[in-house]
């Protein structure tokens, strides 16, 4: 059987593409994620989006429209996922999640936690209750300390507050108040890296502490990799750790992932319209593309009234931070 050509970035890191036994294909869609734009109240030293309160870029209305329609159209979309910058603070929020709920789609927005204590936004928190969102927030840790130095001084104790909110009209109690916390591992100072901890035994941790010191509940923790994409990639290139962080990456590149990578049966659309096949990508301005090499936007696929228009997925080195020990997602780890 002849062998797979080896394509490398540089001496040591083979092309991701390369890495794989065959094309990483699309399955059926399911997921709609939608980025609203870049603005937020926050700017974390992590953030792919690079987002900051100095940002203005957001979704259109004429975007927010189609994508309004989209949702109303096509029944295989079963999960509309709201993302940013923060993504409340950005046009279309909440006309979006109505249209969702409205189809009887689950909604997901992924909060940083302290908008609600911004002026316009106080009612975010009954909002979403009474609407049935599923609330996935950043908590970096479970430490003070590790919480600000990522995110911001008093982020931790804004964050502690918000949860409580929460906890007090039922998430994380109720079975239609959903409420999970992301992990994101401090960014590396040395060439000593480590991928994110065991999930469950983590999740375990974040439980005893949070309902100890702070009488907080919630439902699950999802452990994220820090992929070299945004901020993140900024960081480790002044810190000349770029390329051996994507060395540590791909040395722990799992295939047994590779089945379970979310870009499989997501969209992600920016707030131009445009489509990718994840979020990353879109950050890195790798558009999605047809089997004919055409880029996809949100009016194209109502033309074609499909989301199911990709075959291969379009790939970069960065994707050996999903692949990596037991792989991350949106959703947490995949194994």
């Amino acid at each position: 059987m002849p062998t797979r050509k080896t394509t490398t970035l540089n001496p040591a890191i083979t092309l991701f593409k390369d890495k794989l036994s065959s094309s990483l294909t699309k399955k059926s869609i399911s997921v709609l994620q939608i980025n609203l734009g870049k603005r937020c109240n926050l700017a974390c030293t992590h953030c792919h989006v690079e987002a900051s309160p100095k940002r203005t870029e957001e979704l259109s209305p004429q975007i927010c429209e189609e994508l309004i329609t989209l949702i109303h159209q096509l029944s295989e979309i079963q999960i509309v996922d709201l993302t940013g910058g923060a993504p409340e603070m950005n046009y279309g929020f909440k006309p979006l999640v109505e249209a969702a709920r409205i189809t009887g789609k689950q909604v997901i927005v992924r909060s940083n936690l302290t908008i609600y204590f911004e002026d316009g936004f106080g009612d975010l928190p009954e909002y979403f209750a009474k609407h049935q969102v599923k609330v996935v927030a950043s908590l970096p840790c479970y430490i003070a300390d590790n919480v600000d130095k990522m995110r911001g001084t008093g982020v931790f104790d804004a964050s502690i507050k918000a949860l409580q909110w929460l906890n007090q009209l039922g998430y994380g109690q109720k079975s239609d108040l959903t409420l999970d916390l992301v992990y994101n591992p401090p960014l590396p100072t040395s060439e000593k890296f480590s991928l994110a901890p065991e999930q469950t035994n983590l999740e375990r941790d974040y439980k005893i502490f949070l309902q100890k010191h702070f009488d907080i509940v919630f439902n699950n923790l999802f452990t994220i990799t820090n992929l070299p994409v945004g901020r993140t990639k900024m960081y480790l290139e002044r810190k000349k750790l770029h390329t051996s962080y994507l060395q540590f990456l791909e040395s722990h590149f799992n295939p047994s992932t590779v089945e379970h990578l979310m870009c499989r049966n997501e969209l992600s659309v920016d707030y131009l319209g445009n489509v990718y096949d994840c979020d990353f990508n879109q950050m890195m301005n790798l558009p999605a593309k047809t089997s004919s090499g055409e880029s996809l936007t949100v009016a194209k696929l109502l033309e074609f009234g499909s989301l199911d228009l990709i075959n291969e997925i379009q790939t970069a080195n960065y994707c050996y931070g999903c692949t990596a020990g037991c792989g991350s997602s949106c959703g947490g780890a995949l194994l």
